[in-house]
C-alpha cells in the first residue's frame, strides 16, 4: 500500500506495513503503560515517530487503534488451545499455569493492557468483558454440563481477573513474587473448585 506524501518531512512516511507496525508497537508500549485513558493518539504518533494523521489514516480513531494494538503475540493461542484440549480434568492448574506464562512471556498481553484501562474507562471494560467471554467463560460454560455452568464460568473469571490485578497492578505480596508453579499449586484447585466442585446452598449443581 502506498501512503500520501507530505512536504517538508522527507522520510518519515515511510512504506504502508513499516509505519503501520511502529505505530502498533508504540500503541502497545504506551496502553500497557497508561492503560487507554492515559494514553494519545498524538504520544503514539511521537513515540513511532510518525505525523498523528498517519494513525487516523491506519486505524481510524484511538479506540480502533487500541483494538488493534490489543492483537495476541503468537504464542497465545496455542497456550489457550491447550487449556481446553485437555478436558476438564486438571484444567484449572492448566489455565493459571497458561495465564501467568502468557503474561509474563509478552507484554502485549491483552488480559493485562484491558484490566489497567477498564477501570476508567467505559470502551475498555466493554473490550475486557468481550475478551473473557470469548476466550475463557463462554467456552467454560459450553463444557460444563449443569444449569449452573454461567455461574461457575463466572466465578473463573473472578479468579483470573483477581490474580491478574493481585500480581501486576496493584502487586500484592506474596502473589506479585510468588513463582508460576506456586501460584498455580494455590489457584489452580481455586479454579477446579469453581468448575467442578461441589457447592451448598441454593445453587447446587444438578
Amino acid at each position: 500500500m502506498t501512503e500520501p506524501k507530505t512536504h517538508g518531512r522527507p522520510g518519515r512516511w515511510r512504506t504502508g506495513a513499516e509505519s503501520r507496525q511502529r505505530i502498533l508497537a508504540a500503541a502497545r508500549k504506551l496502553f500497557h503503560e497508561h492503560g487507554y485513558g492515559g494514553t494519545t493518539v498524538r504520544a503514539v504518533a511521537a513515540e513511532a515517530g510518525v505525523d498523528a494523521a498517519m494513525v487516523f489514516y491506519f486505524f481510524g480513531t484511538k479506540q480502533g487503534l487500541f483494538g488493534a494494538a490489543l492483537e495476541m503475540s503468537e504464542h497465545v493461542p496455542p497456550a489457550i488451545e491447550s487449556v481446553f484440549a485437555g478436558g476438564l480434568d486438571g484444567i484449572g492448574e492448566r489455565m493459571i499455569r497458561t495465564v501467568v506464562e502468557s503474561i509474563e512471556r509478552s507484554d502485549r498481553a491483552p488480559l493485562l493492557t484491558l484490566t489497567r484501562s477498564a477501570a476508567t474507562h467505559d470502551e475498555s471494560e466493554a473490550l475486557l468483558l468481550e475478551y473473557i467471554d470469548r476466550e475463557f467463560t463462554g467456552r467454560l460454560a459450553a463444557m460444563l454440563d449443569t444449569p449452573d455452568a454461567a455461574e461457575r464460568a463466572g466465578m473463573v473469571a473472578v479468579q483470573i481477573l483477581g490474580l491478574a490485578v493481585a500480581r501486576y497492578i496493584v502487586r500484592i505480596e506474596p502473589v506479585a513474587s510468588a513463582s508460576v508453579d506456586e501460584l498455580v499449586t494455590r489457584f489452580g484447585p481455586l479454579v477446579q473448585h469453581c468448575l467442578t466442585g461441589t457447592f451448598t446452598g441454593a445453587h447446587r449443581p444438578a
